[in-house]
């Protein structure tokens, strides 16, 4: 009997022993492969794979939010017998008057606008981060050199495009029926070369200077203020590891979507209320040539000045409620879209946003 249980308790001791070096082998393992360097699913370099991610990211944030942008442009341009007054009553005559098409009007130009714009924005604010030598970790990342790479990525992205941003903004301003002066994206940049001097009198530039003037800090802000954020964000977001040890988060792909996007949400109010004058003296601007003497402004200064005497300070203001409304989500999409694009074209899955 003592011999039986003297037996039983070695093959215990043996068996505990096994469990054990079984499981120290499994937990190794398994911090091997989490300590695995992720294998990407895409062949192309970084450069490329920014571009993607870039260009995905611009394309879904816009189509999502081009009713507001619609209403913006609509409440940017008016001045004498205004016919549109409020974010709500004029997303209802849009409906009313032009059905579901009239809330998605120049999208498809703003996409083909948005795809390389965003692509280029992307991809050049991650080389302009090497050229700079911005730290990838965001605790030894400095806000000047966040700020200095997005405006250089800014001014880049929207020289590139902005013959887009114009004829878009033309076909989104444009009426039906009569006020019909554009049947499509190709019509609208041959009558625009055809009746406003042609491809070097600069015509589809029109109101570059305070595009360029408005962008560069706007997207230097946006990149900034983003990161930043997540910086604050990730520094007091700790979790309990098995309630004893807590633990930084300090990876981006372990910060939830729905944080991300409010960051985003952010930064975006906040760098389009401190640009937001220039983007109104941009839209004037683009709409010289079909307006007549509307918007017959002669320099960046000078539509400034004759906004403010014309229509006060709020003239520079209008149409700030559906933007601010639109950006919010704009960007935090934009930013999510192409962090988790890019990690999964890196081969570090793909987290999906109710995560």
């Amino acid at each position: 009997m003592v011999l039986k249980d003297s037996t039983q308790e070695h093959d215990k001791d043996v068996h505990g022993l096994s469990k054990s070096k079984f499981l120290e082998g499994k937990e190794e393992l398994e911090r091997e492969v989490d300590n695995e360097p992720a294998k990407p699913i895409f062949p192309g370099g970084k450069q490329v794979k920014h571009v993607i991610s870039g260009g995905v990211a611009g394309a879904l944030s816009r189509t999502c939010v081009s009713p507001l942008e619609r209403v913006k442009i609509l409440l940017q341009i008016q001045v004498k017998d205004p016919k549109f007054s409020g974010v709500g009553a004029t997303l209802i005559k849009i409906g009313r008057e032009e059905g579901l098409k009239g809330y998605f009007k120049g999208n498809g130009t703003n996409v083909l606008r948005i795809i390389p714009y965003s692509a280029v924005q992307f991809a050049s604010y991650e080389e302009f981060k090497k050229l700079l030598k911005v730290s990838e970790d965001l605790q030894n990342q400095t806000p000047i050199r966040r700020l200095v790479a997005g405006g250089l990525a800014g001014t880049t992205s929207v020289i590139v495009t902005y013959p887009l941003d114009l004829v878009r903004t033309r076909l989104a301003a444009q009426g039906e029926g009569a006020e019909r002066r554009y049947r499509n994206i190709l019509h609208a940049f041959q009558t625009i070369l055809k009746d406003e001097g042609g491809l070097i009198s600069g015509c589809l530039y029109k109101g570059l200077p305070p595009t360029v003037m408005g962008i560069a800090p706007y997207i230097g802000l946006n990149f900034a203020v983003y990161e930043t954020l997540k910086d604050f964000v990730l520094g007091h977001f700790i979790v309990r590891a098995r309630e004893a040890e807590l633990k930084r988060m300090d990876k981006d792909r372990e910060l939830p979507v729905v944080v991300r996007l409010i960051c985003g949400g952010l930064a975006g109010g906040i760098s389009q209320t401190v640009t937001y004058p220039l983007d109104v003296v941009r839209r004037r601007m683009q709409m010289k040539g079909i307006s007549g003497d509307l918007f017959a402004y002669t320099s960046t200064k000078h539509a400034f000045t004759t906004i403010v005497q014309v229509e006060g300070i709020k003239g520079l203001y209008k149409g700030m409620w559906p933007n601010l409304l639109k950006v919010a989500p704009l960007v935090g999409i934009q930013f999510v879209a192409y962090e988790i694009t890019k990690a999964f074209l890196y081969g570090q899955g793909l987290q999906l946003p109710w995560r």
